[in-house]
């Protein structure tokens, strides 16, 4: 006779027993994996959207001689994959093919991706990187009808594009709401990862509001996506899409459980000016800025790490023209917090040229509010770099502690920097060069004391409690930024 072990099974008689001495009755024991929730199914979800997905294929227009080679992309497939290669595709190195002008260009496959149907009238989102410098775009639908698109427009800030194909009576997928997406809920992706098209993957939310991108905060999942998979949908358990599938996380060029998704609302808003512009008009009032650390922050007495440091104002700028000055701390536009330095530029990109807005400032100590009238984003213009002047002999001074060596600005280097005053940084060791201090930087302030001469400078110095960290307000060419000096152990 076989014995039994009863180890396994003491918790739920113990449970048993108790509930026999309270009730008189013996109660039915519910094994732990009976009370787990079931695994969800979303076979549903496939049959509803699926239809609206499409593949996407481009192509691109090549010499004679050069469409004679081999298509790199598919060799690369089949040698990771151990496949072996076709004879039409391997490569000849004896043939060298010589060009004739008189021989029309030909037409060669430039990627595979994916997209979903937006409207029934067949405008068609996807990313803006699987259209990029393509000569025509193919769609083709789950029913294998394919249309030759048109390109709509395509925003590279935000990797989003519209594509229209000449069809009615389209299936169209729903738009979801990004509020209510949850970390750690089920979502699903279609795509054609790798040319194998309506390939249906699985997962959850990992996060949302991941900063990877100036104008998005995209959704992070562990759903399985690779190449091929870029502009299809991520859908939700209520068959909604939530986000486009932009990005992965790989060392391999293979899927490695992270993936990055656009969400919904934020490329409907680029889809929209799309239709009706064929371009992408966002706002800008012309800083550059950085995060605001924590130490620096409850040393300039704000309670907690939140806004965006304004390390340079560019000349001319609407942000100048409000008095928005470098060293502000900008903690609110328009109303709205900033949380976090990558809030502001979404913020302010999505209000239209020629509006008027209010943005709250933090400025030694004190907040203001500074009205302003966004401008419209244009090229990105290169920092300048100071000249240096001639140096002068060094002010010797209480600044000597902190291994600072300093003179007076000279009044051509003020007039470039636009300040009207600070110290100049002539030598540097000790306690600042540990904070990163350099040669040639401008100190312009004192924690949230403004110093306009040497003299100021150590008058600041000398009202500090040396046992304590402090910050300085440093200028580094066009750039400002918080030097945190920590006292000597």
């Amino acid at each position: 006779m076989l014995e039994m072990n009863w180890k396994p099974l003491r918790p739920y008689v113990a449970a048993s027993l108790m509930a026999v001495a309270a009730v008189g009755t013996v109660l039915p024991l519910t094994p732990v994996w009976a009370q787990s929730r079931a695994l969800p199914d979303f076979t549903d979800l496939v049959e509803q959207v699926g239809p609206a997905v499409v593949n996407i294929r481009t192509l691109e227009k090549v010499k004679a001689a050069d469409s004679a080679g081999v298509d790199e992309q598919m060799l690369d497939f089949f040698k990771r994959f151990g496949i072996p290669v076709p004879p039409n595709l391997q490569r000849n190195p004896r043939q060298s093919p010589t060009p004739n002008p008189d021989q029309p260009d030909e037409e060669r496959s430039r990627g595979v991706g994916s997209g979903f149907i937006l409207s029934s009238d067949g405008f068609v989102m996807t990313n803006a990187h699987v259209v990029e410098g393509a000569d025509e775009v193919l769609v083709t639908l789950t029913d294998k009808r394919e249309f030759k698109a048109k390109i709509i427009g395509a925003d590279k800030r935000s990797d989003v594009a519209v594509v229209k194909i000449e069809a009615t009576g389209l299936p169209a997928v729903k738009i979801g709401d990004i509020n209510r997406l949850r970390v750690g809920e089920w979502v699903m992706a279609i795509g054609s990862p790798f040319g194998l098209e309506n390939t249906v993957t699985a997962g959850i939310v990992s996060a949302k509001q991941r900063d990877t991108g100036d104008y998005l905060p995209f959704i992070q999942t562990d759903v399985a996506i690779n190449p091929g998979n870029s502009g299809g949908p991520l859908i939700n358990m209520r068959g909604e899409v939530v986000g486009i599938n932009s990005q992965i996380y790989s060392r391999s060029g293979g899927f490695q459980g992270i993936s990055f998704s656009i969400p919904i609302d934020e490329a409907i808003r680029v889809s929209e000016q799309l239709r009706h512009n064929g371009k992408v008009t966002r706002g800008r009032i012309g800083v550059q800025i950085d995060q605001l650390s924590k130490e620096v922050a409850e040393s300039l007495g704000l309670p907690k790490a939140q806004g965006a440091l304004v390390r340079a104002v560019e000349s001319g700028a609407p942000a100048e023209k409000a008095g928005i000055e470098a060293g502000d701390i900008i903690l609110k536009f328009d109303g709205k917090t900033i949380d976090k330095a990558s809030d502001l530029p979404r913020l302010v990109g999505n209000v239209k040229p020629g509006a008027k807005a209010v943005v709250t400032v933090f400025r030694r100590g004190v907040a203001k509010d500074l009205p302003v009238t966004i401008a419209e984003v244009e090229a990105d213009k290169p920092a300048r770099s100071a000249s240096k002047p001639s140096a002068k002999p060094p002010v010797a001074g209480p600044a000597q502690a902190l291994g600072l060596s300093i003179s007076e600005v000279p009044a051509d280097l003020k007039k470039e920097l636009k300040i009207k005053g600070g110290v100049k940084v002539d030598a540097v060791e000790g306690a600042a060069a540990r904070a990163g201090l350099q040669e040639d930087d401008v100190i312009v302030s004192v924690g949230n004391l403004e110093v306009g001469s040497v003299k100021a400078f150590e008058a600041a110095l000398g009202k500090l409690d040396k046992s304590k960290p402090f910050t300085l307000l440093v200028r580094r060419g066009d750039l400002v930024q918080f030097v945190m000096i920590r006292p000597a152990r």
